[in-house]
């Protein structure tokens, strides 16, 4: 007689949000160091407009700006998807969190807060702001200085550039210690890093935002 039907028995996978926090650590890398290459292009124009200028223009030139910008805005889609995965939407949840934060009385814990409470900021106005500079090219000092010196981009930007550089340092700090550059022993030195390169980049952005609204537009 025929031998019986085999059946393959699989185990069930487990892999799937391993990948997916793997992916959402290399797309929140590529960010972080897209967003350093950001505040040095604009804070050229602290050097003078004509630096600003010929540094957007070379980069239009070889065409990273068209291409690049898209691919930006999908990593930045892509990222914002992967960390939605972990965000407490619905108001039991929010509570939940907030009580464990106050219970556990832990840095890293309030840390991942205002990493997601300035991820949603950032997501409105960072798109917001992508969408204007990409359907106005090509870009110059002349014409950032006109949009922050417009309301309420001047608002926009006051808000934006703290929140920011505070998703960035922190997620600097919590990259570290996901991927183990940040060890318990030197956590202490990655807290004074983290809390060094906001101080940094926000003065940066700063000035750089100084320099727009007094740069003549005419």
């Amino acid at each position: 007689m025929p031998n019986p039907p085999q059946y393959a028995l699989q185990a069930p996978t487990t892999t799937g949000p391993a990948w997916a926090d793997w992916l959402q650590l290399c797309t929140g890398a590529a960010l972080l160091l897209f967003m350093w290459a950001h505040m040095l292009l604009v804070a050229s124009v602290l050097l003078g407009p004509a630096t600003m200028n010929a540094l957007a223009g070379l980069l239009e030139a070889t065409g990273l700006v068209q291409l690049g910008g898209p691919c930006i805005g999908l990593l930045f889609l892509v990222h914002c998807v992967l960390t939605a995965r972990r965000i407490p939407f619905r108001q039991l949840e929010q509570r939940a969190i907030w009580e464990h934060a106050r219970l556990l009385k832990h840095r890293d814990t309030w840390l991942w807060l205002a990493q997601v409470a300035s991820a949603l900021v950032v997501l409105v106005l960072g798109v917001a702001h992508m969408w204007t500079v990409l359907a106005d090219l090509p870009i110059t000092a002349a014409k950032s200085a006109a949009r922050v010196q417009r309301w309420p981009w001047t608002l926009l930007y006051l808000v934006l550039l703290p929140m920011v550089e505070l998703h960035v340092a922190i997620g600097f700090y919590r990259l570290g210690v996901k991927w183990g550059f940040i060890s318990s022993r030197r956590r202490p030195l990655g807290v004074k890093a983290e809390k060094l390169l906001l101080v940094v980049c926000l003065a940066i952005g700063l000035l750089t935002l100084l320099r727009f609204l007094t740069l003549s537009v005419e």
